[in-house]
């Protein structure tokens, strides 16, 4: 149990230094007065599990560890400071800034503008994000939307999980077995082909 302490302690002393150090480069913009033209991109590496359903690593395909931190600002946004409820992916990441930047996003890039959602953080958003592990030499790929995660291991041969978020966002209650689940599963299915 002091192991766990000390690990999750730990943990929250690195973002806590983290988070003063993106603070530090902030002020040093604003005291440049390059904060009016400059576009601030923060983003990090997936989470952690910190014991959360008993495992201490990443990598998974749950929440805690598939889900990451991203911050956009752009100082010609009227939005500074809201957050979204949509769901992103960091291949996002190169669309965004070329058309944030006003250059042409070339043919081969993958992943969509965050525009949208930088001008209207409530504007309507229909792409899932996928995220994808291996595991004992297994595949595992999950896709998830604003409300329901859906995982298969192994095209679904090493298992399944449907999550309701909007009801149980720590992922407590697999629901992919569940009838009444069976149309949700599907169409999750479909966005995860």
């Amino acid at each position: 149990m002091l192991e766990a302490r000390e690990a999750m302690r730990a943990y929250y002393a690195c973002m806590a230094y983290m988070d003063a150090q993106v603070g530090r480069v902030l002020d040093a913009l604003t005291a440049a007065g390059l904060d009016r033209n400059t576009i601030v991109v923060l983003w990090g590496d997936h989470g952690w599990h910190l014991s959360e359903k008993g495992m201490w690593a990443k990598g998974t395909l749950f929440e805690v560890s598939a889900r990451g931190p991203l911050f956009i600002a752009d100082p010609r946004m009227r939005t500074a400071g809201r957050t979204t409820r949509r769901t992103v992916e960091y291949v996002d990441m190169y669309p965004t800034l070329t058309d944030l930047c006003g250059l042409p996003k070339p043919a081969w890039t993958e992943g969509a503008s965050l525009r949208p959602l930088l001008e209207n953080p409530d504007a309507a958003w229909d792409h899932p994000a996928r995220t994808f592990a291996v595991r004992n030499w297994a595949i595992g790929r999950s896709v998830r939307t604003e409300r329901w995660r859906y995982t298969e291991w192994d095209e679904g041969r090493g298992g399944r999980a449907l999550f309701d978020h909007d009801n149980d966002p720590h992922e407590m209650r697999n629901l992919a077995e569940d009838e009444a689940h069976k149309p949700t599963v599907e169409a999750m299915r479909k966005l995860l082909r």
